[in-house]
């Protein structure tokens, strides 16, 4: 049940960041929700489900919007392998772990995307990678502390209850 959750949430994040996002971009930067709900869900303790959260919605963008398919999904997916050591390595601190790990991840992902995209494409989509780069990690870290903390309780809650249950 939790990866159909997973599952929908995915595809949920990738439609709202094609739609919502964009108009609450803050200095030309956006979010990138599908990363912080993926890290977010790793943090919590739930690597299968942060790779459903990369793959699947890495690959509704993929297809949404036109650049090379699976691309996004693999970016997100080293994102959430990233993530994963970051999880074990601040695992008493899981509730502050998530922006924590949300801003390098978002660099790495950020410019493996770029770099990747500019070598099968020839171009580079963006003039300025670097300055493109850190106002979305930025940006996506102060989402990750609003969010990250939520999803790290949401899961201990769960975790209870299914202990509880059996």
């Amino acid at each position: 049940m939790r990866l159909t959750l997973a599952a929908v949430g995915a595809v949920v994040a990738a439609l709202l960041q094609l739609t919502i996002v964009r108009y609450l971009q803050v200095g030309g930067a956006e979010p990138d929700l599908l990363l912080v709900f993926a890290v977010a869900t790793v943090v919590a303790g739930d690597l299968e489900g942060g790779m459903v959260w990369a793959f699947l919605g890495g690959l509704m963008l993929d297809v949404l919007v036109p650049r090379p398919l699976g691309l996004t999904a693999f970016t997100l997916l080293v994102a959430v392998g990233l993530a994963s050591v970051f999880a074990r390595v601040l695992d008493r601190t899981r509730l502050f772990a998530a922006p924590l790990a949300t801003f390098p991840t978002s660099i790495v992902t950020s410019g493996l995307f770029v770099l990747t995209y500019g070598i099968l494409r020839g171009t580079v989509p963006v003039a300025d990678p670097v300055g493109a780069v850190l106002p979305v990690a930025l940006y996506s870290t102060v989402v990750a502390a609003a969010v990250g903390p939520l999803v790290v309780r949401l899961r201990q809650r769960a975790m209870l209850r299914e202990r509880i249950a059996w």
